[in-house]
């Protein structure tokens, strides 16, 4: 005696009919418990599309012998329910991006570019300048440890870093005027 629940005249209907058969018929109930699921009718109204769309493509599950075609709505209403709430718990929580609440990584464009930068002008000091500046910050010795290292006297580290980082800031800055063509203290071949 296992046959189609809906109305045995309707049985030779199209898909269509079956469909506008169930709304009509479940459409308020299923309504009601998706809302009350959710919480907001907007969502409610998706969740009772879905249930249909699936009681379209499942038509033969919907046999005496599996219970009521509203209590199988009710059930996919909820599965439903339950798994758009899942999916959006697995997801973290989208936040706003200002000064209370920062990015948990910000973006690293600036620092690559700042980095190339200094790369760049780190290329245009003279070797000897260029050493004391790596043994100075890049391995982070200290003078003493640096002059060691170099083979120089501390007295030649703190000299050369002095002019070497004078001319990292004159390469950054770009402070010389036009048209006077002096040699800045260790830049290889940079006007100041």
């Amino acid at each position: 005696m296992a046959g189609p629940l809906w109305p045995r005249d309707r049985r030779g209907t199209t898909d269509e009919a079956l469909i506008r058969w169930m709304y009509e018929e479940h459409g308020n109930a299923l309504l009601t418990y998706a809302t009350r699921l959710t919480g907001d009718r907007a969502a409610a109204e998706d969740v009772v599309q879905e249930s249909l769309i699936r009681a379209w493509r499942h038509a033969d599950a919907l046999v005496d012998s599996k219970g009521s075609v509203r209590g199988w709505l009710l059930t996919v209403a909820r599965n439903i329910t339950i798994d758009r709430h899942r999916a959006k718990t697995a997801r973290p929580a989208e936040v706003a991006e200002s000064s209370a609440t920062p990015p948990v990584e910000r973006d690293h464009a600036d620092r690559v570019v700042d980095s190339m930068a200094l790369l760049g002008a780190m290329d245009r000091l003279t070797p000897e300048h260029r050493a004391v500046l790596t043994e100075l910050y890049y391995r982070q010795r200290s003078v003493s440890e640096a002059a060691n290292a170099l083979g120089i006297p501390p007295g030649t580290v703190r000299s050369r870093s002095h002019y070497a980082l004078r001319a990292l800031r004159a390469s950054f800055r770009d402070e010389s005027p036009p048209g006077k063509r002096r040699r800045s203290a260790g830049v290889k071949g940079v006007a100041a």
